[in-house]
């Protein structure tokens, strides 16, 4: 089937749906506030499935490398290791000391295998965001700080390119990554949205080296070429997409999380999941390195 126009694949509503996944054929999403790991197939609208479910928010996963069924999770305070069978095992606590109540936001590995996750305070409180790199056997690094809600990261193919969303502030920066050793290098400013706009919210880059954009509050999705420039919105309605992906068969399958929380009069579609196809295939997932492995 051909979706031409933006089309709900599940009859559920998600409070926050986030931290879009296309893994081993199938998509993996989270309920975020409800601390709900879920998936759905691709080819054809079903219900979502529930695969775990924590007594903290779980802000996103990635698969673990070499063990099918292990995710790595931003969850809480800190970083959890979720087996395939088994309790949950923390890995770090990042923001259990934190001076504001804090949890942990959108996560993402990168192509290297490296882990990375934000954290926020409940209160949204300006600079109270970090974005933490995480590889085993070295100590959790800050990589960015002074963020208020972060969002993403997002990496081009090769793992030298980083955006980063505050979305907020409607700000997404871009960085040069040491392939070796994750350090970030060369921020520079590469979107600024106004309120209008809706804020920048999950991301994801697609084959052509373009960044797919959420836009929380705007009702819509967006394209952007590598310079900046528009080069393609599509409408929704639902009024808070959250997270995104591109997955399905063929990587050009666009998936949407949106939101119902915070809204005062939620519309029959706000919390959907939705799905439209684009020309241009995304990326394949990558792969978080074991916690195990240093």
């Amino acid at each position: 089937m051909e979706l031409t126009e933006p089309t709900v694949w599940s009859t559920d509503r998600l409070e926050l749906g986030e931290g879009l996944r296309w893994v081993d054929d199938r998509l993996v999403l989270v309920d975020l506030l409800a601390g709900r790991l879920l998936e759905t197939d691709g080819d054809a609208p079903s219900p979502l499935r529930e695969l775990r479910r924590l007594d903290v928010p779980l802000g996103a996963v990635a698969p673990v490398a070499d063990r099918p069924g292990d995710w790595l999770a931003a969850a809480g305070t800190g970083v959890t290791l979720l087996p395939a069978t088994g309790d949950p095992r923390p890995v770090a606590d990042l923001v259990a000391d934190a001076p504001e109540p804090t949890r942990m936001n959108d996560a993402v590995a990168d192509p290297h295998g490296r882990f990375w996750a934000g954290s926020m305070t409940y209160a949204a409180v300006p600079g109270g965001g970090t974005l933490y790199r995480l590889v085993p056997g070295a100590a959790p690094v800050p990589a960015v700080t002074g963020l208020t809600i972060p969002n993403g990261p997002a990496f081009d193919a090769t793992g030298t390119t980083m955006y980063l969303a505050d979305t907020p502030r409607g700000e997404i920066d871009r960085f040069t990554v040491d392939p070796d050793t994750g350090a970030l290098h060369g921020r520079e400013p590469f979107l600024r949205l106004s309120p209008a706009d809706g804020g920048p919210d999950g991301m994801t880059v697609d084959a052509a080296g373009h960044l797919w954009i959420a836009l929380w509050g705007g009702s819509a999705v967006r394209r952007y070429r590598p310079d900046g420039t528009l080069e393609r919105e599509i409408r929704l309605p639902a009024k808070q997409p959250a997270g995104i992906c591109l997955g399905g068969p063929d990587l050009r399958r666009l998936f949407i999380g949106t939101a119902r929380v915070g809204l005062a009069a939620a519309g029959p579609v706000d919390g959907a999941l939705l799905a439209v196809d684009v020309e241009v295939p995304g990326l394949p997932v990558a792969h978080a390195t074991s916690p195990d492995a240093g």
